[in-house]
């Protein structure tokens, strides 16, 4: 029997499409993308998260000489939002970058890696909500997706391990 797996998400021309709470938060993201540490690739990658208290947390791309140790925006974010607001779900998390190589550009919807997917989906079933996400360049289309875990459909989960 063969089955088929898909999901929904929205495409927006640019930034002044969104609401007023979704553009805040994609700016936030935008400028975030200052503070990353990317010396090696020169590709700049911020995220913002609202919870769902109001309360926001911060993430950039962290490189190191040494490859595999450097660590994505998003796991960044994750990291400092379970211990800032232990028991408060992300409502929704923005991605960004800034391409400052000497061919790229930054207009192009950018899509959390793997590993990082792996991580959103893990968050999202122990927060037991599922978290919007917001992915975007510096101008440019902006795609908003319903729940992180759809970009990882057959995760590995806390339900694996039983």
């Amino acid at each position: 029997m063969q089955q088929q797996h898909s999901f929904g998400f929205q495409i927006f021309d640019d930034i002044s499409e969104l609401n007023k709470e979704d553009t805040a938060l994609l700016e936030e993201a935008r400028k975030t993308t200052q503070k990353a540490y990317a010396p090696y690739s020169n590709f700049l990658v911020g995220a913002a998260a609202l919870f769902n208290n109001g309360e926001k947390v911060y993430g950039t791309n962290q490189e190191n000489a040494s490859y595999p140790v450097g660590i994505c925006a998003e796991r960044v974010l994750l990291a400092s939002a379970s211990m800032i607001q232990t028991d408060v779900p992300i409502k929704t998390m923005a991605i960004s970058y800034n391409n400052l190589s000497r061919t790229g550009n930054s207009n192009i919807p950018i899509s959390p890696c793997g590993m990082c997917r792996q991580s959103l989906a893990e968050y999202e079933g122990r927060t037991k909500q599922p978290m919007r996400l917001i992915l975007s360049g510096m101008e440019g289309k902006v795609i908003v997706i319903e729940s992180a875990s759809q970009l990882l459909p057959f995760s590995f989960g806390s339900e694996s391990m039983k």
